[in-house]
């Protein structure tokens, strides 16, 4: 009898073990023909997104120092996941995403932009990027937020080569420019 597939968690997981693990999954997970979302993972073709943290949201702010906790509290997580990240596969590649959000860009619309970059471009100023040795898959850490008003929210987006706007090898890993 094949196994069921364990779903993926509602809420983020609490510590870096069980988000690694999460990503380690979501490496070998296939990339569904269409849209889906399960728990804390959408996908689509070619891309998975998990949210392995998210802070309060700021609807209704308890006091002034709200959002820096929230700030502290995402950059603490943020840092133990590139740590552990970092141990396994080497120092990531820094993505800046504004150019990705297509402001300054004459002749390719942004429209262009493959998914998850499109998605994290719209939450996030930039990502570290590593490229997992034996796959031709890559993962990136952000630290997104939808709108002001909304959670800070730490994402991990894993994607195949096509789904980068420039596609990458192994011959030319790490990118000399971005």
């Amino acid at each position: 009898m094949p196994a069921v597939p364990v779903p993926f968690p509602d809420l983020p997981p609490a510590d870096v073990a069980t988000r690694i693990a999460l990503v380690d999954r979501a490496l070998t997970l296939p990339f569904p023909d269409g849209d889906d979302h399960q728990g804390v993972r959408w996908s689509g073709p070619g891309h998975h997104l998990l949210t392995l943290h998210r802070t309060r949201d700021f609807w209704e702010p308890d006091g002034p120092d709200d959002r820096e906790l929230a700030e502290e509290e995402i950059e603490e997580v943020r840092a133990a996941v590139t740590a552990a990240v970092t141990d396994r596969w080497g120092l990531p590649v820094d993505v800046d995403l504004f150019p990705y959000l297509g402001c300054d860009w004459d002749l390719q619309p942004p429209e262009h932009v493959p998914e998850p970059v499109a998605q994290l471009c719209n939450q996030a100023g930039s990502m570290r990027l590593w490229q997992p040795p034996g796959t031709d898959r890559w993962l990136g850490l952000a630290v997104g937020q939808a709108d002001t008003e909304f959670p800070l929210e730490l994402l991990a987006a894993i994607g195949g080569p096509d789904s980068l706007p420039q596609r990458r090898t192994a011959k030319d890993w790490p990118p000399r420019e971005w």
